[in-house]
C-alpha cells in the first residue's frame, strides 16, 4: 500500500473531475455478537453511540456528493455490522440525506438498487417500512446456515426460522427483491446437512444466492480456534465436493452461477456487487468503508473512535490509499472480472497490457492460452472466461495471468 493520507477530501479533492461515482457503499459498523468467522469491521452495539454515528455518518455522505453530482447513483448497498441494528429514526435521518444530496431518481424508478445487509433477529415491520420509504428495494439476509449446532459452530446468534419471517416482512414492506447467503464447509457439516441447508435457502423463494466456502481469515476467532485443535478445518475433497453440490443444486432450481459464489435468477444479479466486479467507480461512507474512484482506492479508517473524532470537512479519516497504477489496473480487470459469468474483453486487457513498460501482451496472451491448455479458462467470443474447473481454482488462474505482467 501507498503511504496513507490523512482523510478521504485529499485523495478526492474537492471535486474530481470526470464522470461521477454511480454506487454508494455505506458500512454501519454495530452487531450485537461478532460472528466468529467475521473479519469484517464491527462492534458490539450498546446504542450509546449510534446517535453519533448517525450525526457523523450524514456529515460523510454530505461531503462525498460532490463526487456523485451530474448523474443519478445505479446502486447503493449499505453492510456491516448489522445495518439493521441502526434504530429506525436514526435511519429516517440517514435516507433523508441521502434524498437531499443525491440523484435517486434510478433508484426510486426501479432502474437501480438499493441493498440492506439484515440478520434476521433485527427484522421488523416498523423498521421495514421506514427503509422502503427510504427507496430501500432489496434485503440481504444472512441465513449462513440452517442448522442449529452449525450456527453455534460460527457463534452466529439467530433462529433458523426468523429466516422466513424476515424475508415475509419485507415483502409485506415492499422490498421486492432478497438474497440468502449461505456458508458451507463449517466443521462438521456434512453433505446431507448442505442439501438441507440449500432446499430451505430454495424454499424462500428468493431470486439470489451468495455461497461460500468458510473462509479462515486471520485474527478472527474462528482461526483462533481451528490453530488450537478446537476442530479441523474442512477437508478440501469435501469442500470441491460440496462446491459442486452447491453449483449443481441452483442450476437446477434456476439460479446460475454470475459469479463464483453468487447464484441468481436471469436479471436479478446483484447490480451493486457487479459495479465492484467491473471494476468501476463507487464511494465509501463509514468506518472500514473502501471506496474506488478513476483508478485510486481508499479504506476509511477502521475504528469508530477514530471516525467519529477525525471530521475533515465531512471527510473520514483513511488508513490506505492507492493511486493510480496502470499495471495495477490490469491486474484487477482480470482478478475481478474473471470471477465472473461474463469474464473480460481479452482485447482490452491486450490492449492495456500493451501500454504497459515494458509491453506485456505478448506474455499476457501466451499465459492465457496455457491456462487454456490446461482446461481452465476459454476463450471464446472475444472473451476470457473461467471454465467450472477454473472458477474452483479462480486465485490460481489470475495469479499465473499476473505473473505474466511483471
Amino acid at each position: 500500500m501507498a503511504a496513507a493520507r490523512s482523510s478521504a477530501r485529499e485523495v478526492l479533492g474537492e471535486r474530481s473531475p470526470g464522470a461521477p461515482a454511480r454506487s454508494l457503499y455505506v458500512h454501519v459498523p454495530f452487531c450485537f455478537h461478532k460472528c466468529h468467522y467475521c473479519d469484517f469491521y464491527s462492534i458490539v452495539d450498546t446504542r450509546d453511540r449510534q446517535g453519533a454515528f448517525a450525526d457523523r455518518l450524514v456529515r460523510e455522505l454530505a461531503a462525498l456528493a460532490p463526487h456523485a453530482a451530474g448523474a443519478p447513483l445505479r446502486t447503493i448497498f449499505v453492510g456491516g455490522g448489522t445495518p439493521t441494528l441502526l434504530a429506525a429514526p436514526l435511519w429516517e435521518r440517514v435516507l433523508r440525506c441521502l434524498a437531499e444530496r443525491y440523484d435517486l431518481t434510478e433508484i426510486l424508478a426501479g432502474r437501480g438498487e438499493f441493498t440492506v445487509e439484515c440478520n434476521p433477529e433485527t427484522a421488523t415491520p416498523a423498521l421495514f417500512d421506514v427503509l422502503r420509504a427510504g427507496g430501500v428495494d432489496r434485503l440481504s439476509v444472512g441465513a449462513q446456515t440452517f442448522d442449529p449446532r452449525h450456527l453455534k459452530t460460527l457463534e452466529r446468534w439467530h433462529n433458523p426460522d426468523n429466516v422466513f419471517r424476515a424475508i415475509a416482512l419485507a415483502r409485506a414492506a415492499g422490498i421486492g427483491r432478497q438474497s440468502l447467503d449461505i456458508i458451507y464447509g463449517i466443521p462438521g457439516q456434512t453433505m446431507e446437512d448442505l442439501d438441507r441447508d440449500l432446499f430451505l435457502a430454495l424454499s424462500a423463494g428468493t431470486e439470489h444466492v451468495s455461497a461460500y466456502a468458510l473462509t479462515y481469515e486471520p485474527a478472527t476467532a474462528m482461526t483462533a480456534r481451528r490453530d488450537r485443535g478446537d476442530f479441523p478445518g474442512a477437508d478440501e475433497d469435501l469442500e470441491a465436493m460440496m462446491f459442486e453440490r452447491v453449483l449443481g443444486t441452483m442450476r437446477a432450481a434456476g439460479l446460475d452461477r454470475y459469479e463464483v459464489s453468487n447464484f441468481a435468477r436471469p436479471g436479478a444479479e446483484s447490480r451493486h456487487n457487479l459495479a465492484y466486479w467491473r471494476n468501476e467507480d463507487w464511494l465509501a461512507a463509514g468506518p472500514s468503508a473502501s471506496g474506488h474512484l478513476r483508478g485510486a482506492r481508499w479504506k476509511n479508517a477502521p475504528r469508530l473512535d477514530d471516525y467519529l473524532a477525525h471530521d475533515d470537512e465531512g471527510f473520514a479519516p483513511i488508513v490506505d490509499h492507492e493511486r493510480p497504477d496502470p499495471r495495477r489496473a490490469v491486474v484487477e480487470r482480470l482478478m475481478m472480472g474473471l470471477r465472473l459469468r461474463e469474464g473480460v474483453d481479452s482485447a482490452s486487457v491486450l490492449d492495456a497490457a500493451s501500454r504497459l513498460s515494458p509491453p506485456r501482451d505478448e506474455r499476457l496472451s501466451t499465459a492465457a492460452t496455457e491456462q487454456a491448455r490446461l482446461g481452465l479458462l476459454r476463450d471464446a467470443g472475444g472473451r476470457w472466461t473461467l471454465t467450472d474447473d477454473g472458477f474452483l481454482l479462480t486465485n490460481r488462474v489470475v495469479a499465473a495471468l499476473a505473473d505474466a505482467l511483471d
